[in-house]
């Protein structure tokens, strides 16, 4: 086992637990010497078909909970949030550029991609069309052409498919999901197990 592994991040923009992991993960990494590899996944694959569960704010119970407790763990985590003002919100747009940009600089994709989530949840703005990730490219000065032709183009449509498909074979059911060393661990209120692991290399209680 390679201790120094990167930390595989599994997110989809559209979800508020994902938005608040984001806002952590790279500084967590940091602390131990890893590096953080962002990977895309569509909820809409892995819960709704895969798994064959309601979306959350369409589940009863679950959506009156889940309202409460994303806006008090963003008030502990002292992270803005917002409640979803694009209930027909997409993620395969921004999800798209994220993989055009990650061939060329992972670094600015994972930058791109904390924008994405901070347009969404922070800012209370949509994602879904063209336009607003191209907004948003701007606003972190990207090229915004060159992001337009490449995140249309057949290939990059292609892998965000096979990345959905390698994550449901990985195991990912939910976001956010974190895989380091073969441990997969699920959630953002699991971030201190991924910290327990990160610095002390097993499960046993900390000495």
């Amino acid at each position: 086992m390679d201790r120094g592994s990167p930390i595989a991040f599994y997110f989809d923009p559209i979800s508020p637990y994902g938005y608040l992991a984001s806002t952590r993960i790279e500084a967590l990494a940091e602390r131990y010497g890893r590096q953080v590899d962002w990977r895309p996944v569509l909820l809409s694959v892995t819960v709704l078909q895969v798994m064959g569960l309601k979306p959350v704010p369409a589940t009863p119970l679950k959506s009156d909970y889940s309202r409460q407790d994303k806006s008090r763990m963003a008030r502990l985590m002292n992270v803005p949030i917002c409640e979803l003002r694009h209930p027909d919100v997409s993620p395969i747009r921004a999800l798209r550029a994220f993989l055009w940009l990650k061939r060329r600089d992972a670094a600015q994709a994972a930058r791109f991609a904390k924008g994405i989530c901070a347009k969404l949840w922070a800012r209370g703005e949509d994602i879904s069309t063209t336009e607003a990730v191209l907004q948003e490219a701007v606003l972190q000065g990207l090229d915004a052409s060159a992001l337009r032709q490449g995140m249309e183009s057949p290939e990059i449509k292609a892998q965000l498919r096979e990345e959905v498909d390698h994550a449901v074979a990985a195991g990912v059911f939910g976001v956010p999901f974190f895989i380091v060393d073969g441990q997969p661990i699920w959630g953002v209120d699991r971030l201190w197990m991924l910290e327990h692991w990160l610095k002390y290399g097993s499960w046993d209680p900390a000495p």
